[in-house]
C-alpha cells in the first residue's frame, strides 16, 4: 500500500492521469515554487515530478520518500547519485516520444532547408507582387534527398528520426559515444558526423559528459551548407556560441526547441535572434495529444509497477 502520491507541476502534463492504483492519498498541485517542495512532499512516499527539481538539500527533508516518478525521459531535475545511496528508486518515460518529436525535428528541417520563413516574410512584405515572373529567388531552396542526416543519440527518438530521414533519401548516420548503445546501429566518429552532415539533430540526454557538446569549436567543424536540430535539451549546445555561428555565416541555419533556462522570463539572448535561418520553439516537441496520453499512463505505471514488486523504468 502507498500511503501518499503527490504531483508537484500537474500542469505541465495536458492529459488524463489516473490514481495509482494502491494509493490512499493521490494528491495534484498544477505548479509548485522550490519552497513549497518539501512541505508538499512531507509524508509522501511517491513524488511525481517534469520539471520540478529535487536536489540533495530537498531529498535531505524527505525522511518518507520512497519513489520519484519523472513525467519525461530527461532526468537531469533529480539528484540520482543520492537517490541511489539512500534507496529512492527513480523511474521516467521511455519510448513515448518516438513519433512527435521526429516529427517537430523534421518540421524546422524542413522549414529551413526550404527557406520557408524566409520566403513567407517575402510574400507578406509584397516581394512577390513586384516579381516580373511569376515566382522570385531570393532565398536558397534545398533538397533533403541525397544529403547526410547526422544523428547524435541513437535511441528511439534518434532512431525515429533516422526512418524519417532515410524516407526523405537521406543518409544517415549516427555518432559514436561511449556506451550504453543501442544494438545493430553503425557508429561513425562524432567528429566525421560533425564535419560530413549536412543536417545534425541531438537526440541525446544532457549529463556532464554531453553539456556544451556542441561548441564553438564543433561549428567551426561543420559544413557552411549545414543546419543544427536541437529538440534534446538546452545545455548540450553552447548558446552564445550558436549565435555566433549564426553571426558569422558557420552554418546556414538552427531549429531549437529547448533553451539552457525554461521558461526564459529575465529573457535570453536567442529570444532575440530575429532572422529568417534560426526557428526557436517554445519546447512542445514531445507534446502531441497522443504523446501526452502515452507519457502519462507509462507514468502511472511505473508507479504501479513499482508497488507491485516489479519495477520498469527505473534509472537507479
Amino acid at each position: 500500500m502507498i500511503r501518499r502520491v503527490v504531483f508537484l507541476d500537474r500542469a505541465s502534463l495536458k492529459a488524463t492521469v489516473r490514481k495509482p492504483v494502491g494509493a490512499a492519498a493521490y494528491v495534484e498541485y498544477a505548479k509548485t515554487s522550490a519552497e513549497e517542495i518539501v512541505p508538499r512532499l512531507a509524508g509522501a512516499d511517491v513524488a511525481i515530478v517534469n520539471k520540478v527539481p529535487l536536489r540533495a538539500p530537498t531529498l535531505e527533508q524527505l525522511p518518507d520518500l520512497k519513489m520519484i516518478a519523472v513525467a519525461a525521459t530527461g532526468y537531469d531535475v533529480i539528484d540520482v547519485p543520492y537517490c541511489k545511496e539512500h534507496g529512492i528508486a527513480v523511474a521516467n518515460i521511455r519510448n513515448y516520444a518516438v513519433h512527435t518529436v521526429p516529427e517537430h525535428a523534421f518540421m524546422l528541417i524542413l522549414a529551413l532547408r526550404r527557406s520557408l520563413l524566409a520566403y513567407r516574410e517575402d510574400v507578406q512584405n509584397g516581394v512577390w507582387n513586384k516579381s516580373d515572373q511569376f515566382c522570385f529567388f531570393t532565398h536558397p531552396i534545398g533538397d533533403l534527398h541525397g544529403s547526410t542526416l547526422g544523428i547524435i543519440g541513437e535511441g528511439a527518438i534518434g532512431q525515429g528520426t533516422a526512418a524519417i530521414g532515410r524516407a526523405f533519401g537521406m543518409k544517415v548516420v549516427f555518432a559514436d559515444h561511449p556506451p550504453p548503445k543501442m544494438e545493430g546501429v553503425t557508429f561513425t566518429p562524432h567528429d566525421e558526423v560533425i564535419a560530413q552532415s549536412d543536417v545534425i539533430s541531438l537526440h541525446c540526454p544532457l549529463m556532464p559528459s554531453t553539456r556544451n557538446l556542441i561548441d564553438l569549436a564543433a561549428f567551426r567543424k561543420m559544413k557552411r551548407t549545414a543546419l543544427l536540430i536541437n529538440t534534446a535539451r538546452g545545455g548540450l549546445v553552447d548558446e552564445s556560441a550558436l549565435i555566433q555561428a549564426l553571426d558569422e555565416g558557420l552554418i546556414a541555419g538552427a531549429g531549437f526547441d529547448v533553451l539552457t533556462v525554461e521558461p526564459p522570463r529575465n529573457g535570453h539572448p536567442l529570444l532575440d535572434v530575429r532572422r529568417p535561418n534560426f526557428i526557436l520553439t517554445p519546447h512542445i516537441a514531445w507534446a502531441s495529444d497522443g504523446a501526452m496520453q502515452f507519457l502519462a499512463d507509462q507514468l502511472i505505471d511505473n508507479i504501479d509497477a513499482w508497488a507491485a514488486g516489479k519495477p520498469q523504468h527505473l534509472v537507479t
